[in-house]
């Protein structure tokens, strides 16, 4: 998966490992409910995989479709953006980013932005992901 190597290198984490894994809500309820205590479906949760001595994995992402294809569809975009804009956010959840408030949110989600716009080799595109991605993530200010 590209945008997570992307995403990676522009964390300062070229050389880790990350397991991006793929389920549907009632999986990612479970694991919710179980690992952060709520007991409702959401679209991504990040785990932190390191363990004690050397090792390449730093951490697992999971990703609902089933969430991820509603919010594509709501926002008229590819499904497949929509799973990368969540891949990128648990990536950032991993590298310490937080969106529990407002202001840390913004700083996180401009983040992604400039990640998901950024070509293969770092570069910006020519044209980045449609504005209406970034809808009901990026307030004004």
């Amino acid at each position: 998966m590209a945008t997570a190597v992307r995403g990676l290198a522009a964390v300062g984490r070229p050389d880790a490992d990350l397991h991006v894994t793929l389920v549907d809500d009632p999986t990612i309820r479970r694991l919710h409910a179980r690992y952060l205590g709520a007991r409702r479906a959401t679209d991504v949760l990040a785990f932190d995989l390191r363990g004690p001595g050397p090792s390449p994995l730093w951490g697992e992402v999971v990703v609902s479709v089933d969430t991820a294809f509603r919010q594509a569809r709501r926002l008229r975009v590819p499904v497949a953006l929509e799973v990368d804009l969540l891949v990128i956010h648990g990536l950032l959840h991993l590298a310490g980013y937080d969106d529990g408030d407002p202001r840390k949110a913004r700083r996180m989600h401009e983040r992604e932005r400039e990640i998901l716009s950024a070509g293969p080799r770092g570069g910006r595109r020519e044209s980045g992901p449609p504005e209406r991605l970034w809808t009901g993530l990026i307030c004004a200010p």
